[in-house]
């Protein structure tokens, strides 16, 4: 992530440039794909964030009979895109490459309109700032989820409720949010809120790397290696007799 000239935050620049070529394939990262028809995202995916399918069922959106209403279902598939591409355009340490012409093979997910690569950067960047508005903890997001007592009197939303029931202390968050049907972000924002409530532990930050141990060379006591001097290459100072007449001017005072 790195800004325009003009102070933006900017999450790809890859994106951005391939919106403004109208390039049509796939942009693939470390933590999911974004699908371009025309240099406009038409699908994204990522193993973090459940599909369509998944929210429908899983959710108990879908009705047993019938089918499900076409607006609901664009809805449904346009939270599902922004919900995978979140994931997808996540800080990653490989780079980014674009495979020009791939185009998704299921075009029954693709959403009715498609989706800008500025409106996908702007509410990606939305949901980070509002991720650490409520808990700025990251390490929260990929830990398994342990959940924590809660206090005399405190309540507990249904959402929390539900999530917490799931909550083993092995499962992740996104191994959560494919249990329960929900999208991926949706329950990471649930597990912030419960640990900034407490009822969720937060794992301890990573210490800090300290290089310095691994630069101290063990000293080597053999009677035939001496050991190195603790000053090297030492040159008197020419203003030593300066520095005497002053120490012997202060103890005088004494």
């Amino acid at each position: 992530m790195r800004a325009h000239a003009a102070g933006a935050v900017v999450v790809s620049p890859m994106l951005l440039r391939l919106a403004r070529e109208r390039a049509t394939g796939a942009l693939v990262r470390d933590h999911g794909t974004l699908y371009l028809v025309d240099g406009r995202v038409v699908h994204a995916e990522s193993p973090v964030a459940p599909g369509p399918d998944v929210l429908l069922t899983a959710g108990g959106r879908r009705p047993r009979r019938g089918r499900i209403a076409a607006g609901e279902l664009e809805i449904c598939r346009l939270g599902a895109l922004f919900d995978a591409a979140f994931f997808a355009l996540a800080p990653g340490r490989g780079p980014a490459r674009f495979q020009y012409g791939t185009v998704h093979g299921t075009h029954a997910v693709r959403p009715v309109r498609p989706v800008s690569a500025v409106d996908l950067e702007r509410e990606t960047l939305r949901r980070r700032e509002l991720l650490d508005s409520v808990w700025p903890y990251p390490a929260v997001d990929a830990a398994p989820v342990v959940p924590r007592p809660a206090a005399p009197g405190q309540t507990v939303t249904a959402r929390g409720r539900a999530l917490l029931a799931h909550a083993d202390g092995t499962r992740t968050p996104a191994q959560l949010a494919w249990a329960l049907g929900r999208p991926a972000f949706h329950t990471l924002l649930d597990v912030r809120r419960l640990a900034a409530a407490g009822l969720v532990a937060t794992p301890p930050e990573p210490p800090p790397y300290d290089p310095a141990p691994s630069q101290v060379a063990p000293y080597d006591p053999a009677p035939h290696r001496p050991p190195p001097p603790l000053v090297a290459d030492f040159t008197p100072d020419p203003d030593i007799a300066l520095l005497r007449r002053l120490r012997d001017a202060l103890e005088a005072h004494l």
